[in-house]
């Protein structure tokens, strides 16, 4: 009983963390999974993405809700996640588990160093219309969707940086979009892990619990705090993230 507790606060937590940044919170649990309780990469991938699927489509709601998502800009982000992410998810089952590991604190340390650096350079205004449409998005939803489906985080995570930095989108608008190429590409991973017996559901099922009760708070967190401040936020996340993996390591 007191694990299921632990598992439900642990997910809580971090689907605060997946709403505010718009990730579903899969990038923060798979270390917290490897380090709190010694899940090798691919199962890490595979149980946080069970409290991710749910936690990206309530979000994606919420999202939408405060700040309308052209479909015309999420179909092909999404319907490209898909087919890639399906891609990466059958070759990452088949890597070794520590070759993953370091594979993905690599992915890490290349978003960290590059928001980073985005934080000091000087931007054009970010604007709620994109400046690239087709065929633009579907490069940009293959290429989120395969290092999404490869390293189990859905791929938004990518994506976020590249709408606000290259298609000149508001920090919340980029989230917003991201989580619509998530949504497809998180579920089909989910299901490649799941028949590689890739899941600990005893610990994914009150994560996503405790994922699906707190999210929606970090969704209006996100819209209520300054750009700059969301953004040197998001940066920071990613910093963490990556400490967490050198010791999971």
């Amino acid at each position: 009983m007191f694990e299921v507790a632990m598992y439900l606060v642990l997910g809580a937590a971090l689907g605060t963390v997946g709403g505010l940044f718009g990730i579903g919170g899969g990038l923060i649990a798979i270390p917290a999974l490897g380090v709190l309780f010694g899940l090798d990469q691919q199962m890490a991938q595979g149980t946080a993405l069970v409290m991710v699927v749910p936690n990206v489509l309530l979000a994606l709601w919420r999202y939408h809700q405060r700040n309308r998502i052209e479909l015309r800009h999420a179909l092909p982000l999404a319907l490209c996640s898909f087919l890639f992410a399906w891609l990466g998810s059958i070759w990452a089952v088949g890597i070794d588990a520590h070759a993953m590991r370091l594979g993905f604190v690599g992915f890490l340390l290349v978003l960290m160093v590059w928001n980073a650096i985005r934080l000091f350079l000087p931007v054009a205004k970010p604007s709620a219309e994109l400046r690239y449409g087709w065929p633009w998005l579907g490069v940009l939803g293959s290429f989120a969707g395969a290092m999404g489906g490869l390293f189990g985080v859905g791929g938004a995570v990518v994506a976020t940086p590249i709408l606000t930095s290259v298609f000149g989108t508001t920090q919340v608008v980029a989230q917003g979009l991201s989580l619509s190429l998530a949504a497809p590409s998180t579920f089909v991973t989910l299901v490649t892990y799941a028949l590689h017996d890739s899941v600990a559901w005893t610990v994914a099922l009150p994560m996503a619990a405790g994922g699906l009760l707190s999210i929606s708070w970090g969704v209006k967190l996100a819209h209520a705090l300054p750009e700059n401040v969301l953004r040197g936020m998001f940066c920071g996340f990613l910093l963490v993230c990556a400490v967490l993996l050198v010791l999971e390591v």
